[in-house]
């Protein structure tokens, strides 16, 4: 059986994989939330889409749980997609790294998808039913040098999602983390003439989610990972 969805959460939400996200969405017939600390930027955004834009600090529990409470009548009903698009890249050695600076990005990549997960989770697990899909990198399988904090992050997150997808699935609910495994393409990245297609697109990737929210529950999958077909393994 594949389940229907209708209404989506973007937290995390900007120009890239997040944008395509929504216009996607959007197009499928679903109603979208964008969650950003700065809404702003999202505007255009959500004049095209007809998303419902909301501030929100993902690190802040409070202000998860107010989110949610403020989309359902937005949204005409809790998400049923939810989807963890934020993180935070710190860079730097590791004699010279702020402890607090790496709190605080391991907090952006990995404790704010644990709130927004549990709002969501509270919410689908009534009604046996519901999608929670979490943004990786290659950071999410493979730590660089002089970053980190950004792997510590998205390890974790990795390490949610796989935890969750063993509790929640059973109960109905899809959960699944997608490895964007290379440098996503957009307007001050683009692609060389003379390596084209050595970038994601955002485009590309977005249609990866909506094929998870449309696998039959029989052979759900709880992790993919997308690459450039150029990338050397």
């Amino acid at each position: 059986m594949i389940p229907t969805y209708r209404r989506a959460l973007i937290v995390g939400a900007g120009s890239g994989l997040s944008a395509s996200l929504a216009r996607l969405f959007a197009a499928d017939g679903l109603k979208v939330g964008l969650a950003a600390r700065n809404v702003e930027k999202l505007q255009d955004l959500a004049a095209e889409t007809g998303a419902a834009l909301h501030a929100c600090d993902a690190t802040d529990p409070g202000a998860v749980e107010a989110l949610f409470a403020r989309l359902e009548p937005a949204l005409g009903g809790s998400p049923d997609v939810v989807v963890y698009n934020a993180s935070a890249r710190l860079r730097g050695g590791i004699a010279d790294l702020d402890p607090a600076a790496v709190a605080h990005a391991i907090s952006v990549s990995a404790t704010g998808g644990f709130y927004v997960a549990q709002a969501a989770a509270r919410r689908m697990l009534p009604h046996r039913h519901g999608a929670i899909l979490f943004t990786g990198a290659s950071a999410s399988v493979k730590g660089f040098s002089g970053s980190a904090p950004f792997a510590m992050g998205k390890f974790a997150l990795r390490g949610l999602a796989q935890s969750l997808s063993r509790e929640l699935q059973p109960q109905g609910i899809h959960v699944a983390h997608v490895i964007v495994d290379g440098a996503i393409r957009s307007a001050a990245r683009p692609d060389s003439e003379d390596h084209p297609d050595a970038t994601l697109d955002p485009e590309a990737i977005a249609k990866t989610y909506l094929a998870l929210l449309r696998q039959d529950r029989s052979a759900w999958s709880d992790e993919v990972a997308v690459r450039p077909w150029v990338e050397r393994f």
